[in-house]
């Protein structure tokens, strides 16, 4: 598949390196934007904050599938007029949209791989885009579960603080798995 990678921190550049290993060929944007017309796919791993910034800078986007990444901390809230910041980035570009990945901590991204079960990557989003987040999960390490549709995103925004404040808290960073009984 043909991924371009918008932003190259732990996150972006994590699941790239992941993806690269898996045999998808990526494309990796930063700060200075590009072009995203020939992907597949693309991924927007950047602030929260920086959501509206980072998409006037890539070209190509409008109809493309996107799994967005970001998160909202503290005070931070997606653009004005939207519940989420998957929301915001459907409206910009019109395309199958899905909040992925960003319930997960980068700095397991290389352990993930060795671990005895799949853990899970929640993912809230458009039914079109489910294949391309099942298989990019997959070739991350990850098993995706569906939290619902775009309309629960900022529900999973909000969950991301709740994981971190988890890992704060004294357990560290850590992986978890979402298991129907029959799995366990």
């Amino acid at each position: 598949m043909n991924i371009t990678v918008v932003g190259r921190g732990n996150i972006g550049g994590g699941l790239a390196d992941l993806w690269e290993r898996a045999g998808h060929r990526v494309t990796r944007l930063g700060r200075g934007g590009g072009d995203a017309g020939s992907a597949e796919a693309v991924l927007l791993a950047v602030p929260g904050a920086a959501v509206e910034a980072a998409l006037s800078s890539v070209r190509g986007l409008t109809g493309r599938p996107v799994l967005d990444a970001t998160n909202l901390y503290g005070s931070t809230r997606p653009p004005a007029g939207f519940a989420s910041n998957a929301e915001y980035v459907k409206a910009v570009t019109g395309g199958p949209t899905a909040k992925a990945f960003s319930t997960n901590f980068a700095s397991l991204f290389g352990q993930v791989a060795g671990a005895r079960v799949r853990p899970s990557n929640l993912w809230s989003g458009d039914e079109q885009v489910g294949d391309i987040v099942v298989r990019l999960s997959l070739d991350a390490g990850y098993e995706a579960v569906r939290l619902g549709g775009l309309d629960m995103a900022a529900s999973q925004e909000g969950l991301a603080g709740v994981l971190f404040s988890i890992a704060q808290s004294g357990l560290g960073e850590f992986v978890y798995r979402m298991a129907a009984p029959d799995q366990l």
